[in-house]
């Protein structure tokens, strides 16, 4: 069987193995304080041109989430999100159990705009009831988005202004933010998020390490017993050099970026061989996640040869699917899938 079914079903990218082996003899600090996560520290700041941020590196992205949204929240504030966002959908209530609302905004190919969020804030305080209620003080989106999608620089700008103008976090979620910066769409860099959004962070879970991700705050002054935040949910890995050299090995010479658009463009193969074919998406996406609507034989075929993520019936016959390409596929399992989507 071949895997299609996510972007994390391998281990890591070669060049970390070789670094864990190189160092794996010396000694570290531990928590995150040694010399690799203060080397990956000043480079992601440098890439996103943000050299009064800050770099927390946490083992993986729902830890990410929560401990970022509950560290800048107070506990009457509450979250705006898309309603197909990863925190108030794959995420078992973590931000509700630290203690915040979420007000999930209908989205549109997964997003929302500038408009609906001033809306959502507008209601808030013309309510005349503000005592009452949660105060929507951050505002969480992901690139990409849940079904694949991408903010432009225009909107991610427009949401950018709502937040500033009310007083809120903009607060990106990257976990494949390596998909979105590659993807031939793209017009948004990491120093465009540096410069748009109060934190974001660059995924490494999907994007070719073993684990981790890395959140900057870009704000010197928002990062206010962040770690004890971090500390307090479980979040700090005693063996942090792991995350800051992981990092560091996937982005000093540009592995990152061009693995991750790899991906993307295995992604267009396989989009285009579903469109010569005729088979209809449920959503236009430029990037490694591809969600199709197959019918049922369909499915049973395809799903003879390789593993794909079911995302539910469409109608009695039919069922939408996610075919998802990583940093690990390769071209022959891309040409394999290719010919037999044609062969349906």
């Amino acid at each position: 069987m071949i895997r299609f079914n996510n972007d994390y079903n391998h281990g890591a990218h070669a060049s970390i193995l070789q670094a864990l082996a190189q160092t794996n003899d010396t000694q570290y600090g531990g928590y995150g304080v040694d010399d690799w996560c203060d080397k990956a520290e000043k480079l992601i700041l440098e890439l996103s041109r943000c050299p009064q941020g800050k770099v927390y590196f946490f083992p993986g992205a729902t830890q990410a989430n929560f401990v970022t949204i509950s560290a800048l929240l107070g506990s009457c504030d509450s979250v705006i999100c898309a309603d197909t966002g990863h925190i108030n959908c794959h995420e078992c209530a973590s931000i509700e159990n630290a203690g915040h609302k979420i007000v999930a905004l209908p989205h549109h190919d997964g997003k929302i705009t500038a408009e609906q969020i001033e809306g959502e804030v507008q209601a808030y305080y013309n309510s005349g009831e503000a005592e009452y209620l949660t105060r929507p003080s951050l505002v969480y989106v992901s690139f990409t988005t849940e079904y694949g999608t991408l903010y432009t620089k225009a909107e991610l700008t427009a949401i950018s202004a709502v937040c500033r103008k009310y007083h809120m976090y903009l607060f990106v979620d990257g976990a494949r933010m390596g998909y979105g910066l590659g993807a031939a769409e793209n017009d948004l860099t990491l120093a465009d998020f540096g410069r748009l959004a109060d934190a974001f962070y660059i995924g490494g879970t999907k994007c070719g390490a073993f684990f981790g991700e890395a959140v900057v705050l870009t704000q010197p002054d928002m990062g206010r017993r962040f770690k004890a935040h971090m500390k307090q949910f479980g979040a700090v890995l005693a063996k942090g050099w792991i995350l800051g050299l992981q990092f560091y090995t996937l982005l000093h010479d540009g592995t990152y970026f061009a693995i991750t658009k790899r991906a993307d463009e295995y992604a267009m193969q396989i989009r285009d061989a579903f469109r010569q074919k005729g088979i209809e998406e449920l959503v236009v996406s430029p990037t490694n996640q591809q969600f199709v609507i197959l019918s049922q034989e369909q499915a049973r075929k395809l799903g003879q040869k390789y593993v794909f993520e079911a995302e539910g019936p469409v109608d009695d016959d039919h069922v939408c699917v996610r075919f998802c390409t990583s940093w690990s596929t390769k071209q022959e399992e891309v040409d394999q899938l290719v010919a037999d989507i044609l062969n349906l």
